[in-house]
């Protein structure tokens, strides 16, 4: 579905990325994990169009996606939750979701919005509730509910997910991460960047580990679990 062969980005001088490659399967959920800097968000930035590679290929369904902007490459298929939710506040909460079907819209599909609005507010009841409300107004869940209900709404082949546990509760957390599992049992591809490693690796199918903008680990997420390395560096060495 998405693969990424020796990505290299920096900031300058600084190296953000060495030579990364990576791929996701279709119907699978890939977790990346690593420090602050090791270059999660750099990835994601990259993969969307927002920063553009010093060398390196991106490709979607065998197609390179090099040199294509941030709105091509959503019209390709590649949604994202970005951290922090970056929601357009002073609106509502469904026109956040109609704005996420904007690139079907203008080509034509505008009578599909109503399916796939049907389907977020089944996945999301709460959204439903508080579909009038401005999106500022919300909880950090529901927004972060709400920005997983927008990437949804463009039909996306591959769905990027960066950080989405970042400032919520627990009971939130799990919550989230419930819907995240629940969307690979619909089949959805998703690319889920986390510091929250012992989350994430509970319902990934495989994993990354990047340090320093390089990958150090990979491998199916049961053994990256169960690598002392891992755990002492990422999961506190917690033991299950």
């Amino acid at each position: 579905m998405l693969e990424v062969e020796n990505l290299a980005v920096s900031y300058g001088s600084i190296a953000a990325l060495r030579g990364m490659s990576l791929r996701v399967d279709a119907g699978e959920i890939v977790a990346l994990i690593g420090s602050n800097g090791a270059g999660k968000s750099t990835l994601i930035k990259a993969l969307a169009g927002l920063v553009v590679p010093r060398e390196g290929d991106v490709r979607l369904h065998g197609v390179s996606l090099k040199g294509r902007a941030a709105h091509e490459r959503a019209r390709a298929g590649i949604a994202v939750v970005p951290e922090n939710r970056r929601l357009f506040g002073a609106m509502t909460v469904l026109d956040n979701l109609l704005l996420g079907a904007y690139a079907r819209s203008v080509w034509g599909r505008a009578a599909d919005c109503a399916t796939d609005l049907a389907q977020v507010f089944h996945l999301f009841p709460r959204l439903r509730e508080r579909e009038r409300q401005l999106a500022r107004t919300m909880s950090g869940g529901e927004q972060q509910m709400l920005a997983i209900g927008r990437a949804l709404m463009s039909r996306p082949q591959v769905i990027l997910m960066d950080e989405p546990s970042i400032g919520l509760a627990p009971k939130i957390v799990h919550d989230i991460f419930e819907v995240i599992r629940a969307l690979r049992e619909q089949g959805r591809t998703i690319l889920l960047v986390e510091q929250n490693a012992a989350a994430s690796l509970r319902i990934a199918d495989r994993a990354y580990v990047l340090e320093l903008g390089r990958v150090i680990i990979e491998g199916p997420a049961a053994a990256v679990w169960n690598m002392e390395s891992v755990r002492n560096l990422y999961l506190g060495g917690v033991q299950e």
